[in-house]
């Protein structure tokens, strides 16, 4: 595991627009002057209850919303609500899973076509697609004949599975998990837990693990760090 950062974040404050009240735009901090170091190949927990600043942060860090302060991956420093042209880019270097993987796939296409997507909107030959969607569908413990189902015939940790392995196809460095296995039941629960871990030893992925469940956060995690109310709590 290397020493170096390969996500850095320092003076990091974000705020919410809530909407007028008596013609006045109201302004809802979310984040606080976090600062935090992510190593290259850990897998680093971010604990804390819901509405603690958790989700904003891993936005934040994927560009997708405005902040202050100064993120740096890779060396490179980003920028809040980038531009199309830098998200394209920006989403072979990290990409993100949620909670609910139901909601993430189309329910009617199969599985060959959701894991292939990411390559055709980059561009990839026919033939390197095919060769990717075999080898990422054994990665996450799938067989090939998943390529052949729809999304809507699987249970709630296959889905999660096919999620993971979609966001594998560009190769990223960095993968943030959101909640990724609060909606599923405890033994599925525990399958991609360890599929986390085995990904991370046999790739070396960067993996930041999300989650208010603080057995899950401890079962998997090198390090951890606990949001409440939008600060920073080693």
């Amino acid at each position: 595991m290397a020493n170096e950062p390969i996500i850095q974040i320092r003076g990091l404050s974000c705020s919410y627009i809530c909407g007028n009240f008596a013609g006045k735009k109201q302004v809802k901090p979310v984040l606080h002057n976090i600062n935090m170091d992510i190593k290259a190949g850990e897998i680093f927990g971010l604990a804390g209850e819901s509405g603690g600043g958790k989700t904003t942060l891993a936005r934040c860090i994927m560009g997708m919303i405005d902040y202050e302060g100064e993120i740096t991956i890779n060396g490179k420093k980003m920028y809040g609500r980038q531009k199309a042209q830098s998200l394209y880019l920006n989403s072979r270097q990290i990409q993100m899973i949620f909670q609910s993987p139901g909601a993430s796939l189309h329910p009617e296409k199969k599985i060959g076509w959701l894991l292939e997507e990411p390559l055709v909107i980059h561009k990839t030959a026919a033939m390197e697609r095919l060769g990717r969607v075999n080898e990422i569908l054994d990665r996450v413990g799938l067989d090939q004949s998943f390529k052949k189902r729809r999304a809507s015939e699987l249970s709630g940790g296959q889905k999660q599975r096919v999620c993971i392995g979609r966001a594998l196809m560009l190769e990223p460095k960095i993968l943030i998990a959101d909640e990724a296995t609060s909606s599923l039941d405890l033994c599925a629960g525990m399958q991609i837990l360890d599929l986390f871990t085995e990904l991370r030893k046999n790739t070396g992925l960067t993996i930041i693990f999300i989650s208010h469940d603080t057995n899950a956060v401890e079962y998997i995690c090198d390090r951890i760090s606990v949001m409440e109310g939008g600060r920073l709590h080693r």
